[in-house]
């Protein structure tokens, strides 16, 4: 595949895989939770906590950051002694999250009036006397409409959750592009041919963000629609043909689960995929997929306007994980926290009804336990959590058997919730991977259901162990209400994302509004839980766990 070269943001991928895994910095990710001024952490020092290092602090020292928050150049360094870095870090921020348009390549490029009107009920056939509207409406949103990244100012870097800039933790604004249809757009509509491809594993609400794409599609005025089948795969392979799709083909596809389109990883190369687009005369790409799949969608972008070709790429972010930066939730993770439900509550009735039970559930979460946290939370019935990014000892006088023993002794039986990234360091290392080019984990869930057997056995206390893996009967679900209006949105605002001009981008939602980021800047490196923050916080109030370090 070619290589991916990315020109707003330092970001690598595999160029062997256009599952195109998310590109992952692990020696960083932990520090951008918490704080790190200049620290490098030492080799046993916890995660997450925020922790404050300042070099030749005095009259004209220079004191610098190094990255601390997503909403920061990756690696960059900001001189604190300059007075007006402030302005210079808005005005760098500012520039980052520019959106990529047409007329970045097509400077000429004329915009129409919209044809997305909702008081005009039914567009004219062919749109033979231009665009018109029978009166003003005031639905649009302006280009220089902005939502605010972050809401909280924290007065001090030791705050639970802190992500500050400077070691003052200086209220810096920080804007992004708000999402919606605009007055005037940059494609006409009969001259489209959309494509939407599906991409990586399975999720909750896949058909419902197909479905608002193609009928939103519809209300623009396009008629030529279609589906690539089986992720980028399908734009290789001779096979697999394009599924047209229309608001007739996709009006209930919504109420099941998977994905109409059909999922796969890996894939041919961008030029492959570009060639492919050039060919069937594709203007209009819609990729819902995670981290690996948006890079693709970037890379695709890039090779776009590197041939100068009128198209506008535009991602949904699809992860159950809940792990793409800078946005409040993906969709499917509603649903995942709630399907999760049944498989804990059958864990705390076996182990409820049992003569010392113990519960195992693994949830889903390679790099980030937002699942296995708020499944927890929600549930009220768990015990001990164990999350990727809060490291845990098993075995010792403070390790999670020990904890279970106690349980025994005090409850009667125990639940554990463990997200499938945890504690991985407990074993065998492998160097498999899928077509993604994620590392294929070892599974935690087996692994500490057998070593609790172990241990109380060679402790003679009798326990009766159950473990549930409801991972692919979470995925299969169709999305509950609470992700089907979040993937509705998401699929009306892609489609006027893409009408005004707008490429390169993925849409999310921010602080409760609906936004455009552009791709590099949510790809960086995968959202994780903050151990120091309030939601894990809350989540550790919960359970009554001790630390098992």
């Amino acid at each position: 595949m070619d290589a991916l070269s990315r020109s707003r943001a330092a970001i690598t991928t595999n160029p062997r895989d256009v599952g195109l895994a998310a590109p992952r910095h692990h020696h960083h990710r932990r520090r951008r939770h918490g704080l790190s001024f200049l620290h490098h952490p030492a080799k046993n020092e916890r995660p997450g906590r925020a922790v404050l290092g300042c070099r030749g602090i005095g009259r004209g020292a220079v004191v610098k950051s190094e990255i601390k928050n997503p909403g920061q150049r990756d690696g960059a360094e900001i001189d604190f002694s300059d007075p007006d870095w402030k302005p210079k870090f808005q005005r760098d921020f500012e520039s980052r999250f520019n959106l990529p348009h047409l007329k970045d390549v097509f400077p000429d490029a004329v915009p129409i009036p919209s044809t997305f009107c909702l008081r005009m009920r039914t567009p004219t056939e062919d749109f033979a006397e231009g665009y018109p509207s029978d009166e003003k409406w005031h639905g649009y949103i302006n280009n220089n409409d902005r939502v605010l990244l972050k809401v909280i100012h924290y007065s001090s870097p030791t705050s639970a959750g802190a992500q500050c800039i400077d070691p003052d933790c200086t209220w810096v604004e920080q804007w992004v592009h708000r999402a919606g249809p605009r007055e005037e757009i940059y494609f006409r509509p009969e001259e489209v041919k959309a494509a939407i491809v599906t991409c990586g594993g399975l999720c909750p609400g896949l058909n419902d963000v197909i479905r608002q794409i193609v009928i939103t599609l519809e209300i623009y005025g396009v008629k030529k629609i279609v589906g690539i089948p089986f992720g980028y795969r399908g734009f290789s392979d001779e096979e697999l043909t394009e599924m047209p799709l229309s608001r007739k083909v996709v009006q209930n596809v919504h109420l099941s689960g998977g994905s109409l389109l059909g999922v796969s990883r890996g894939g041919p190369s961008i030029s492959e995929i570009v060639d492919t687009m050039e060919k069937r005369g594709i203007n209009m790409l819609f990729v819902l997929g995670g981290n690996g799949t948006h890079a693709g969608a970037n890379a695709i972008h890039d090779e776009c306007r590197k041939r100068r070709l009128r198209v506008a790429v535009v991602g949904v972010p699809k992860t159950i994980d809940n792990d793409i930066l800078l946005m409040d939730k993906t969709f499917g993770f509603d649903t995942a926290v709630e399907e999760a439900q049944r498989a804990i509550n059958s864990a705390y009735i076996e182990a409820h009804s049992a003569y010392h039970g113990i519960g195992f559930v693994k949830l889903m979460g390679r790099s980030s336990g937002y699942i296995a946290m708020h499944a927890s939370l929600a549930s009220g019935q768990i015990d001990i959590c164990l999350i990727p990014e809060v490291p845990f000892h098993l075995h010792g006088p403070h390790g999670v058997l020990s904890h279970l023993k106690y349980l025994i002794e005090t409850k009667g039986s125990a639940v554990v919730c463990v997200a499938e990234g945890a504690g991985q360091k407990y074993l065998e290392k492998t160097n498999a991977k899928d077509a993604s080019g994620n590392i294929v984990l070892g599974d935690i869930g087996v692994h500490i259901q057998q070593e609790t057997k172990k241990f109380f056995r060679e402790i003679g206390v009798p326990a009766d162990v159950k473990y549930i893996d409801p991972t692919y009967m979470i995925r299969a679900c169709r999305a509950n209400a609470s992700d089907g209006i979040l993937c509705t949105v998401l699929g009306q605002n892609a489609v006027h994302g893409a009408f005004a001009g707008y490429s390169g981008i993925t849409v999310g939602i921010c602080n409760t509004h609906y936004v455009y980021f552009p791709i590099p800047e949510v790809i960086q490196y995968p959202r994780s839980v903050d151990p120091n923050s309030r939601m894990w916080h809350r989540c550790l109030t919960s359970t009554g766990q001790p630390d098992f370090i």
